[in-house]
């Protein structure tokens, strides 16, 4: 095995994992080369999904995957830490220490030999160095975190229940900042919340006394989307009683409201940041080439400007698109494309063969308004112009998405399985996970 071609990938999200396990099953299952994933967490859910984790609409427990049970039947290793530092000199990767929940050392700081490299970290939340949101805002990067706001979600219903039995006043106001698809998206489930929670004993508080606003800084929402897109995701959260203010920056958070760049002031007991995304900080000191974004620049190739043995994907990178100016967007789609072409590269690669130049195909945009409606455009292949859906149609094209991430990590088969017991689970449990 130490003769093998090592390729260790870092990063277990939703490109990291789906090229891992096809690396698995073609090279890692013959003995071709030697496959590791490294991420700081034991189990992978698909982060567009974590606003609903974060809601209480879906249960991350019946749709997490843990990484070592999946590395066995895929036929890779996995190692648990975070990646903290490389030796390109030596073609070592640094693993800090970890630690358990007291912050007892568990495994000291170690290194990982490679002889491929793929970084694949994904994003956090950019607050642009707003006062106040790092200490009084919630983020929505991991699952760690949206489990988080999702307690303290049921906390402060449950506390407003309390002041509206004792004839207190008793609003609830939760603000998003930042209006893109994980905004919007999280608006509407939250709605969602606020609807099905007095149906389950919270009686007391009705979905009126739950004030939702949306506060985004440019001049319409979902900034990135065709303007037809936008304006119809607006009337949907009007439609559910969502309060929506564009071109309004935020300049400063506080522990119970946002102070807007015009001076006023709106109340807030929950706010969370969905504004914006950057790589991680350590990415920049790896020296490789970074933006100011702190993604690595990469060749249309997904290989690292100064180190061929490297690659990036995904959130992460910076990557050209042909006869455009513009990088490839941090997008779902985007990384699942990527890592389908890198997967070609790496196989070529074991083989002494070309690299495989990536080229972003946009299939459109979906945006999922909770089980009220969705709405989007899909990209015509030939065409190239958009066609705009909404309704059933839509929301089953965005179901699709997930299955395909579904598919990709556990063939056809299974996933028909997972979708069954899906159903199942449905039809048994509450519609909204209540702890």
């Amino acid at each position: 095995m130490d003769n093998l071609h090592h390729i260790v990938v870092v990063g277990g999200g939703a490109g990291g994992l789906e090229l891992v396990t096809s690396l698995g099953d073609k090279l890692g299952r013959k003995g071709k080369a030697r496959i590791t994933l490294l991420d700081a967490g034991l189990t992978h859910v698909w982060k567009p999904l974590l606003h609903e984790v974060a809601s209480g609409s879906l249960d991350a427990n019946a749709n997490e995957i843990n990484y070592r049970a999946h590395a066995r039947k895929h036929h890779y290793e996995f190692q648990l830490g975070r990646m903290s530092g490389l030796d390109r000199s030596s073609k070592q990767l640094v693993v800090a220490p970890f630690h358990d929940e007291d912050g007892e050392e568990v495994v000291p700081e170690r290194r990982i030999s490679y002889d491929t490299l793929v970084i694949a970290v994904g994003s956090t939340a950019n607050d642009f160095g707003t006062p106040g949101a790092q200490e009084h805002c919630l983020f929505l990067d991991s699952l760690k975190q949206a489990r988080r706001f999702h307690n303290l979600m049921l906390n402060a219903f449950l506390r407003k229940n309390h002041e509206a039995l004792e004839g207190e006043d008793h609003t609830l106001n939760l603000t998003i900042i930042g209006a893109g698809a994980t905004g919007v998206e999280l608006a509407a489930e939250l709605r969602l919340a606020s609807r099905e929670l007095p149906v389950y004993g919270m009686n007391h508080l009705k979905s009126s006394d739950v004030s939702i606003t949306v506060i985004e800084a440019a001049d319409r929402i979902l900034p990135a989307l065709p303007a037809r897109l936008s304006a119809a995701a607006n009337r949907e959260l009007e439609r559910q009683h969502i309060q929506v203010l564009t071109g309004q920056p935020v300049s400063e958070v506080r522990a119970s409201s946002i102070v807007m760049k015009d001076g006023s002031e709106l109340p807030s007991e929950m706010t969370i940041w969905a504004a914006g995304i950057k790589a991680p900080a350590f990415l920049a000191e790896l020296g490789l080439e970074a933006n100011k974004g702190n993604q690595l620049v990469v060749k249309q190739t997904l290989q690292t400007t100064r180190d061929e043995d490297i690659y990036a994907f995904g959130d992460c990178a910076a990557c050209p698109q042909p006869d455009s100016d513009r990088s490839v967007p941090p997008r779902a789609q985007a990384a699942h494309q990527q890592a389908d072409a890198l997967f070609k590269t790496l196989c070529n690669r074991i083989k002494g063969g070309e690299a495989v130049p990536f080229v972003y195909n946009d299939h459109g945009s979906l945006i999922n308004f909770s089980r009220y409606t969705t709405v989007g455009n899909l990209m015509g292949n030939l065409s190239g112009r958009s066609m705009y859906i909404e309704g059933k149609v839509a929301r089953l094209f965005y179901v699709s998405l997930y299955r395909m991430h579904q598919v990709a990590l556990h063939g056809f088969v299974r996933t028909g399985i997972i979708w069954l017991m899906d159903k199942i689970s449905r039809a048994m449990h509450p519609r909204l996970k209540l702890h």
